[in-house]
C-alpha cells in the first residue's frame, strides 16, 4: 500500500516546491491544499498540523512538518519506510 500523503502549500513558496521535487523523484504522490486558495489562516493550518509555516506535510495521517524535516526523513533512510506504509 502507497502511503496517504497530505501537502499544505501556497503559490508562492520555493520550500514547497522542492518538497514536491523530492517526493517526485521517490515516486510519491500526493494531495494538495493551497492554503490562500482556501482561505486558510496560519493558526488554522497549525490546528491540523502544529505547524504555522509552508510546507506543512502529512504522512498516513502523521504531520512531519516542513521540507527541511523531509529531507532530513529522506537523508536517514526513514522516508521510504515511511512511503511503504
Amino acid at each position: 500500500m502507497m502511503a496517504r500523503i497530505n501537502m499544505y502549500v501556497t503559490t508562492w513558496c520555493p520550500y514547497c516546491a522542492q518538497a514536491k521535487q523530492l517526493l517526485r523523484s521517490l515516486g510519491a504522490s500526493w494531495e494538495e491544499t493551497n492554503i490562500d486558495q482556501m482561505g486558510m489562516t496560519r493558526a488554522e493550518l497549525a490546528g491540523l498540523t502544529g505547524g504555522y509555516t509552508v510546507p506543512q506535510i502529512v504522512i498516513n495521517g502523521q504531520p512531519i512538518g516542513g521540507f527541511d524535516d523531509l529531507y532530513a526523513l529522506n537523508v536517514s533512510g526513514q522516508l521510504q519506510d515511511l512511503l511503504q506504509d
